[in-house]
């Protein structure tokens, strides 16, 4: 499900909803975001614990975004997956990004099936470094 033309795709767009993101500058959630927005990308935390994180005003779900998403990138275990995938696809989100050891691919299917790219499994980061 991972191509290198749908993570070109993804990495072409540039507002992420971070589900999932943490306050704590030494989780992945945290410093794979920092690294995004400091190349380019508009970063948009998610998470109902906090009101905002690192200067960056932070919403309870995606849902409550009152701008356009491209990708929802999720950093949350996968049995939280499939109701993040129903709120992205009701929200007009293109993608969907599931970080390292995030897998539900019925949720990947129902997403792909909606028209949203998908890629599951893998570190936007790490990615973004290889490609540019």
């Amino acid at each position: 499900m991972n191509d290198s033309l749908v993570i070109r795709k993804i990495l072409g767009m540039k507002t992420i909803a971070v589900v999932g993101m943490s306050p704590k500058t030494d989780r992945p959630s945290n410093y794979v975001s920092m690294y995004m927005k400091q190349n380019g990308y508009s970063i948009i935390p998610v998470n109902p614990g906090q009101k905002e994180i690192a200067d960056l005003h932070c919403y309870p779900d995606l849902n409550s975004i009152p701008e356009q998403v491209d990708v929802v990138n999720i950093f949350r275990r996968p049995e939280y997956v499939p109701p993040i995938v129903n709120s992205a696809i009701a929200i007009g989100a293109k993608a969907i990004w599931m970080q390292d050891h995030v897998i539900h691919k019925d949720a990947g299917q129902k997403a792909n099936d909606a028209g949203l790219l998908v890629v599951m499994n893998d570190c936007i980061l790490r990615q973004h470094q290889q490609i540019y």
